[in-house]
């Protein structure tokens, strides 16, 4: 296509036909469309992926290259095909795309990219329209599994546009070396915050700003446990309510690396501080012992991310609680649209059942069509 044929051209055009489109090729995108083809769905006029990358491997491509596989928190294998375990000193980047791409090739999944989305929206003849730098796509269904990579969360406070230093998010963090004899805030609860905070400690002097205290977790996380925390991201998600962070919910596993942190030192917290300065941060109120101010050369902010959903806007799905009301993986507004790797199943292992319960609910929605390509 050349770049100058206008953007109306693709809305205007025919679409392609298919029954599923699914948006994103991660954990959840990938498993979704496995459990396509293997109930039946044909490549091309059955379902088609639309991943944004140019390569596979979802947003493990772009994760900091000091990430090792020996300080991963855990990698679920995708359906039928096993995550072989690479050296603990592989770069996450590197082992986690390369499990992604021999499962698309080992499975043949019908997998377009780079291909950006912009919009999804309704269509004629009960069909949901699939808007893309590629053009356009009609489909009877959509899974949804764009995962949250894309959209870094930045919280404001006052005088960050005065900050004479460098910020950045966690999603751009290149390592270490760059950091090597500079004062860093690390501003985050989670578990990317303390990993990055302990590199950083090592290369010079980091500082650690949390909004609330870490909840540290030492006891085993059982599968009733884990069945608990799903259900309370579920009940938020079927109340229309944005889901909250993993860490929210589960609280920190104390690791071997989090007990060698702490005893170093290097877990000393301070509260979140009330402004920017030009220098650093600084706290209106400190508490006895705690400094009113704190130099320094990088702000690093390790917040998290939120749901890319943005080009689901035109579907007008938002509930009066700020998030998206859920039934399982099915949208309660357009059973059309499944999210996968949202809310409860924002996890490896979570990603995986979710794409196979949407699917089952896929078939059952199309069964009634006449003219449906799915095999009996």
């Amino acid at each position: 296509m050349n770049e100058d044929t206008p953007r109306t051209d693709l809305r205007t055009t025919d679409p392609r036909r298919t029954d599923v489109v699914v948006i994103g090729a991660g954990q959840a995108g990938l498993s979704s469309a496995y459990h396509l083809q293997r109930t039946g769905f044909e490549p091309g006029t059955g379902y088609v992926v639309l991943d944004g990358d140019r390569a596979p491997g979802g947003a493990w491509q772009h994760r900091w290259p000091s990430l090792r596989m020996a300080t991963v928190n855990g990698i679920f294998d995708l359906p039928g095909m096993a995550f072989e375990p690479p050296a603990p000193q592989e770069r996450a980047s590197v082992a986690v795309p390369r499990y992604f791409a021999e499962f698309e090739k080992r499975f043949g999944l019908a997998v377009r990219r780079p291909v950006a989305v912009s919009a999804v929206r309704h269509g004629p003849q009960d069909r949901l329209l699939v808007d893309s730098d590629a053009g356009t796509w009609a489909a009877r269904a959509v899974i949804n599994a764009t995962g949250t990579w894309n959209r870094p969360f930045w919280p404001y406070y006052p005088g960050r546009e005065t900050f004479r230093g460098r910020q950045l998010h966690a999603a751009a963090y290149p390592g270490p070396e760059q950091f090597a004899g500079k004062r860093v805030v690390v501003v985050g609860a989670g578990i990317t915050a303390i990993q990055l905070l302990t590199e950083l400690a090592r290369a010079g002097a980091a500082t650690w700003v949390t909004r609330r205290a870490p909840v540290f977790r030492d006891e085993p996380f059982t599968r009733e446990y884990g069945r608990e925390v799903v259900a309370a991201v579920d009940r938020r998600v079927r109340a229309g309510l944005v889901p909250q962070s993993v860490v929210s919910a589960t609280g920190l596993p104390v690791t071997g690396a989090i007990l060698e942190a702490q005893r170093d030192g290097v877990l000393n917290r301070l509260p979140m501080f009330d402004r920017i300065t030009p220098d650093g941060v600084a706290w209106d109120a400190p508490a006895a012992g705690e400094p009113q101010s704190v130099e320094a050369d990088v702000i690093l902010w390790c917040t998290g991310w939120r749901a890319a959903l943005d080009h689901l806007a035109p579907l007008r799905l938002r509930a009066p609680g700020g998030g998206i009301t859920m039934d399982g993986t099915r949208v309660v507004l357009e059973p059309r649209l499944h999210l996968v790797g949202y809310g409860p199943s924002a996890s490896t292992v979570g990603a995986n059942r979710a794409g196979r319960e949407a699917v089952r609910e896929i078939r059952q929605l199309l069964a009634a069509d006449a003219d449906v390509t799915v095999a009996a």
